[in-house]
């Protein structure tokens, strides 16, 4: 919640509960050193903020299923966002736009997940290879993504969850 409202998400809270409407966003600030699983959702955020993000806690993420830290790097740098990692900070650089890319999950849950939700907000198609990666946690995350209107094309019904 607390980066979704540094970034300007355009979130109303109230006694019924949360709304959601769009927003311009922006780049914002969050350590993560205690949450490392944060850093592919925070990572999708800033894809679609303008501006930098700074996110502390990357020394976290090289024992995960991947070296996080370097994979995000890589496969959203093929989506047109420029991460840089320094010691125990990562920066994001975006402009709001998410380019159509081939990527790569590496086989990690959270980064198939993460590309997933980027690529809502791509110029063009966003394929993503090893997407069934997702059945570690979350097998119904395309299937509810598609529910909630994202437009999904992906043969994740015939995945073998």
């Amino acid at each position: 919640m607390e980066a979704l409202l540094s970034a300007n998400a355009g979130l109303a809270i109230d006694a019924k509960g949360i709304t959601v409407h769009p927003a311009a966003m922006n780049g914002f600030d969050f350590d993560a050193t205690d949450c490392p699983d944060l850093f592919p959702p925070l990572v999708a955020l800033a894809a679609g903020c303008t501006g930098v993000t700074v996110i502390k806690g990357v020394s976290r993420l090289a024992h995960k299923e991947s070296d996080r830290g370097l994979t995000l790097q890589e496969e959203f740098g093929k989506m047109g966002i420029r991460i840089e990692l320094d010691h125990d900070l990562m920066r994001i650089y975006a402009d709001g736009q998410v380019k159509g890319a081939k990527v790569h999950s590496r086989h990690d849950h959270r980064i198939a997940m993460a590309c997933a939700v980027a690529a809502l907000k791509a110029d063009g198609d966003v394929t993503i290879e090893q997407a069934n990666a997702v059945k570690k946690s979350y097998p119904d995350f395309f299937r509810d993504l598609k529910k909630l209107g994202g437009a999904v094309s992906l043969p994740f019904e015939s995945f073998n969850f």
